[in-house]
């Protein structure tokens, strides 16, 4: 089958397009033929060797966290799929490779695709949405009436945490460049903050939770937002030491990212805020959840643009500029 992957991580470097063997099928497994995966920019950090220490791949590595596509064979213990479904998932962490044209996943983090949505549209959904769902309604347990901020509104996880959070009832405030003013209320964003014109941390106070998908500056102002008792959500970093336990850490690296999330942390408990890292998991349950939502009309997919599967190398380029509103999808079929 053709593939991108990476032979080394090698920071902006060009995935190598190749005839790769079609991966095994273990007995709780579905193997999908891929019709379309989005690119994140999770493809280019884990590239660029930043998730090396936490995901330690076997290279070459097939690259591509986010697949739509038609089941064509199943292991001989699952039950809930069959050649034919139209299915969508984010693969688990240590089985991803959706830049491809098959990929096998255990059913337990695969879900039917929402009827409403085409392969393109769901491909774009499973990482951003999931990241979004399990940092508001696990972490933050979001709930009616509460005030929470969502940076970069016009990204990939923003736009869909936006959405989630209007859903859940929350008043939603989020962090966006002038072009995108409109994009994010039309999301459902009550209070817009145009940072090339003002700083959030100024301008907002008393919210019950921030998510952060942006540096360590943003994150520290982001705990001036945040009231005694408020939530610190950070899916960019630093790891924190609860992470590295739920990952499996050994205990020294478990002492670095203690170490890594230390400021941040004494920070926020100095105005009794919590702080947490969150690294999101492939949960098909989750995500059958969110159809159910996407087809009653809660979240639409916001898709910047579609790249066929030959020019994957641009579209993973143009996810690195930031300038994309939503998502880019490449098109395998």
């Amino acid at each position: 089958m053709r593939s991108f992957l990476i032979d080394r991580y090698t920071k902006g470097g060009v995935l190598r397009l190749s005839e790769s063997p079609e991966p095994a099928l273990l007995a709780n497994d579905v193997m999908v033929e891929i019709q379309a995966a989005s690119v994140n920019l999770l493809d280019s950090k884990i590239r660029n060797g930043e998730f090396k220490l936490i995901l330690p791949y076997r290279l070459p590595l097939v690259l591509g966290n986010d697949v739509a596509g038609v089941v064509v064979r199943v292991g001989a213990n699952v039950r809930r799929f069959k050649p034919g479904d139209e299915v969508y998932a984010r693969p688990a962490q240590d089985r991803i490779g959706t830049f491809a044209e098959y990929i096998a996943m255990d059913e337990a983090d695969v879900a039917i695709k929402p009827n409403n949505l085409s392969m393109i549209e769901a491909a774009s959904i499973p990482l951003v949405t999931l990241t979004a769902w399990q940092a508001l309604v696990e972490r933050a347990e979001l709930q009616k009436g509460q005030k929470v901020l969502i940076h970069a509104g016009s990204g990939g996880v923003g736009t869909i945490a936006i959405q989630l959070a209007k859903h859940l009832g929350a008043h939603v405030a989020t962090t966006t460049s002038t072009a995108n003013i409109a994009l994010v209320k039309s999301l459902g964003a009550d209070v817009v903050v145009d940072y090339k014109k003002d700083d959030f941390e100024k301008v907002l106070q008393g919210y019950d939770v921030v998510l952060n998908s942006l540096g360590k500056d943003t994150l520290e102002k982001s705990l001036a937002v945040l009231k005694p008792g408020g939530k610190l959500i950070s899916i960019s970093g630093p790891p924190d030491p609860d992470f590295a336990r739920q990952n499996g850490s050994g205990w020294l690296l478990q002492q670095v990212m203690r170490l890594l999330s230390s400021g941040i942390r004494r920070k926020s408990r100095r105005q009794k805020i919590s702080y947490s890292f969150l690294f999101m998991t492939a949960n098909g349950g989750q995500l059958g959840k969110i159809t159910s939502l996407i087809e009653a009309g809660g979240i639409r997919p916001v898709i910047d643009s579609v790249f066929p599967f030959e020019r994957t190398n641009e579209a993973l380029g143009y996810v690195e500029t930031g300038r994309a509103k939503g998502k880019v999808v490449v098109a395998v079929k």
